[in-house]
């Protein structure tokens, strides 16, 4: 087993987790972070599964992908030597029921069917394939990660997978005796190099520099309960202890993704990050650690 692209939180989710932490969202905002935060959770939680593949198998997580102007992502794709898989992974928890090809909660109250998204996805790829050279046969399933899922009604012919088939459906993968060859691994790295980032795509709210809170913001709790102690962040609220340097960084690099269209000077970064009251130490940490960029008087980082 070989993971060709690993899974990293997406621009979009990072983004979000950083504005909530400095401003207050709106209900909707709020909403649509923590969908993007749980679907993200089950992917981490199938990948927990898929990394103990033991066949001759290529796993690419999280591909956006585009053919004809139309984009299309794909959670888990395994390319084994026979069948490609796409698994479309949801971590929805409670009780639903199917319906007319339709899902409901037990409110009777319509959500997105994931076979819809299945459907466009395997036509897409198809014909990404097809362009590409490529002919393996595509078997694609909606993977219910989540234990606490329950689906009622469900046609028997659908492509789903209940939680408590996760580990059957993989071990059917894992069986794949042939080995994969040179082709398999260039369609790999060629969808690799296709894949696009997802930024262009973002919904984030409107914001701006001055309208977020600054501060170094505790890695592991998240909150501005930070104070510097020597050379150490300490949170008051859990205790995490970061070095200042760490801190600093991490927090430069919050910036940028905040703000990709700014020049990240020293001044910048001390006012973003609040409690280090010395610039010359968040310039030495930014000089280590950043390309330094030198425009007329001005110096800025990368």
């Amino acid at each position: 087993m070989i993971i060709g692209k690993p899974r990293t939180e997406s621009t979009t989710l990072k983004a979000l987790k950083f504005l909530n932490t400095r401003m207050s969202l709106s209900e909707e905002d709020k909403r649509y972070y923590l969908n993007l935060l749980k679907g993200y959770e089950g992917e981490i939680m199938f990948d927990s599964m898929t990394e103990k593949l033991e066949c001759d198998c290529i796993i690419l997580n999280d591909l956006l992908l585009e053919v004809n102007n139309s984009t299309f992502q794909i959670d888990t794709l395994i390319i084994t030597s026979e069948i490609i898989y796409p698994f479309e992974v949801k971590n929805n928890s409670g009780d639903y029921y199917y319906e007319s090809d339709k899902m409901y909660t037990m409110n009777k109250i319509e959500i997105n069917n994931p076979l819809n998204q299945l459907r466009k996805n395997n036509s897409l790829l198809n014909r990404l394939l097809h362009l590409l050279g490529h002919k393996l046969p595509i078997v694609d399933s909606v993977v219910f990660i989540n234990p606490e899922f329950t689906l009622y009604q469900a046609p028997m012919d659908l492509p789903l997978i209940f939680p408590g088939q996760v580990h059957r459906t993989l071990q059917k993968v894992d069986a794949t005796q042939s080995k994969l060859t040179r082709q398999h691994k260039l369609l790999a790295e060629k969808l690799v190099s296709l894949h696009m980032d997802d930024s262009r795509f973002s919904k984030l709210p409107s914001y701006n520099y001055h309208s977020l809170r600054k501060g170094i913001v505790c890695k592991n709790c998240h909150s501005f309960l930070v104070s510097i102690s020597g050379s150490a962040c300490i949170c008051q609220n859990c205790h995490t202890k970061e070095s200042v340097t760490e801190a600093v960084i991490r927090s430069a690099n919050e910036f940028q993704l905040l703000f990709p269209n700014e020049k990240m000077t020293t001044g910048l970064i001390h006012d973003w990050c609040k409690i280090v009251s010395s610039k010359k130490r968040i310039s030495r940490i930014l000089q280590k650690n950043f390309k330094q960029i030198y425009l007329n008087r001005w110096t800025y980082f990368k």
